[in-house]
C-alpha cells in the first residue's frame, strides 16, 4: 500500500532546508560584518579595521574608553545609503515571511504524515509555503546584492564625528554577513522550489470483491499533478 506521507519525503527535505535558512538569514540581519573598512589611519582606529552593518558600525581601539566601540545606524539618518536603509527594511520582511513559510511547510507536513481525514488543502498549503519561500529569497537577495555592489566598487558613507569613521576607507572587502545571506537564499530558493514541485495526491476507497471472502475495501492512492 502507499501512504500519503511517502509523497512529501522531499518535502520534508525542503521543510530542513528552509528552517536552516531562515536561521541564516537571521543571523546575517542581525550581525555586524556586511562591509569590512580597511584605514590606514589606526590612531583611533587601532585594529584597522571597521566593521560595518546595517544596525551598527564597530571597530577595536585601545585609546578610547571601551574596546569595541559600536555606533547604531537608524533608518532616519540621512547619511546612510539607501542601499542600507532598504537592508534594514527588507531583512526583517525576510526573516518575518521566512518564519511564516517555514510554519506552512510544518502544517503541510503535519497533514502528509499524521492526518487521516482532512488533506484536501494540503497542496494548497505547500504552494503557500513555496510562495512564501521564494518572496523570502528575493526580500533577502536584493539588499544582500545591492551592498555587495556597494563594497565591490568602493562606496563611501559619510559618518558623522561622533563613529570616529572616515568618510572613505582605503579599501573594503565583503564580510561574512553578504557571503552567509547568500547562501541562505540559495537555500529558501531550493526549499520554495521542493514546495512547489509537490504533486497533490488524495485517498480513495475501491471497492474489490474477494472470491473467497467477498466484497473488501482497498485504499488506492490518486495522484494529480
Amino acid at each position: 500500500m502507499i501512504y500519503v506521507a511517502h509523497t512529501a519525503h522531499w518535502q520534508f527535505l525542503g521543510l530542513l532546508s528552509g528552517c536552516l535558512a531562515w536561521l541564516f538569514i537571521m543571523t546575517t540581519t542581525g550581525i555586524n560584518e556586511w562591509r569590512l573598512w580597511y584605514v590606514d589611519d589606526v590612531s583611533i582606529i587601532t585594529s584597522g579595521v571597521a566593521w560595518v552593518g546595517i544596525w551598527r558600525a564597530c571597530f577595536y581601539s585601545h585609546v578610547l574608553p571601551e574596546t569595541e566601540n559600536c555606533q547604531s545606524i537608524n533608518i532616519s539618518d540621512s547619511f546612510i545609503p539607501t542601499e542600507i536603509q532598504m537592508a534594514q527594511v527588507l531583512m526583517m520582511l525576510a526573516v518575518i515571511f521566512g518564519l511564516l513559510g517555514n510554519i506552512t511547510a510544518a502544517l503541510a507536513m503535519r497533514m502528509a504524515y499524521f492526518s487521516v481525514e482532512d488533506r484536501r488543502h494540503m497542496r494548497m498549503s505547500f504552494v503557500l509555503a513555496g510562495a512564501l519561500c521564494l518572496v523570502t529569497a528575493v526580500f533577502s537577495l536584493v539588499p544582500l546584492l545591492w551592498n555587495m555592489a556597494s563594497v565591490l566598487n568602493n562606496s563611501t558613507i559619510d559618518f558623522p564625528p561622533e563613529f570616529n569613521l572616515p568618510v572613505a576607507p582605503v579599501r573594503q572587502s565583503v564580510g561574512a554577513a553578504i557571503i552567509m545571506g547568500i547562501l541562505a537564499s540559495t537555500l529558501m530558493l531550493v526549499s520554495g522550489a521542493i514546495f512547489l514541485c509537490y504533486r497533490y495526491s488524495m485517498q480513495s476507497l475501491e471497492q474489490t470483491t474477494d472470491p473467497l471472502n467477498g466484497p473488501w475495501t482497498v485504499t488506492t492512492l490518486k495522484e494529480e499533478v
